[in-house]
């Protein structure tokens, strides 16, 4: 059923993280979501200083009462591609949502690609969303 669905959205605080999460809002979420989020926690947040993104708070918080949705926050240190993998199998995902910054193919070679790596070997369905704004 759609309401039982555990829904994983990968945010990094990039402007394409972003662009997933309000994708996964306004066409996935009904009564489940769970970010992968640094951001929730103040004490965690001081202790890697990191900044709080309060626009992602907001998306959060609106999908939380007008969608009626729980939302939980997990933090995950370390190697992005393998913490994905992980999450997707601890939390049992349904499917994971993220966003990709469009590198382009020199850089996804010598950088590797968080995104090849999650598609390749993540349990559920993944749906990469590309930024609005990213210009080639």
């Amino acid at each position: 059923m759609k309401g039982d669905r555990k829904i994983g959205v990968a945010l990094d605080f990039s402007k394409s993280s972003n662009a997933a999460l309000a994708w996964a809002i306004n066409n996935l979420l009904d009564k489940a979501l769970i970010p992968l989020s640094e951001m929730r926690q103040p004490e965690v947040m001081k202790q890697y200083d990191l900044e709080t993104d309060t626009e992602v708070l907001d998306l959060l918080d609106t999908a939380a009462s007008q969608k009626e949705a729980t939302v939980v926050t997990k933090l995950y240190w370390g190697d992005a591609r393998e913490k994905l993998y992980e999450a997707v199998q601890e939390l049992k995902l349904d499917s994971l949502v993220m966003g990709s910054r469009g590198l382009g193919t020199i850089q996804r070679i010598l950088l590797g690609s968080v995104t090849s790596y999650v598609l390749s070997h993540a349990s559920c369905p993944v749906v990469i969303v590309k930024d609005p704004n990213f210009k080639k």
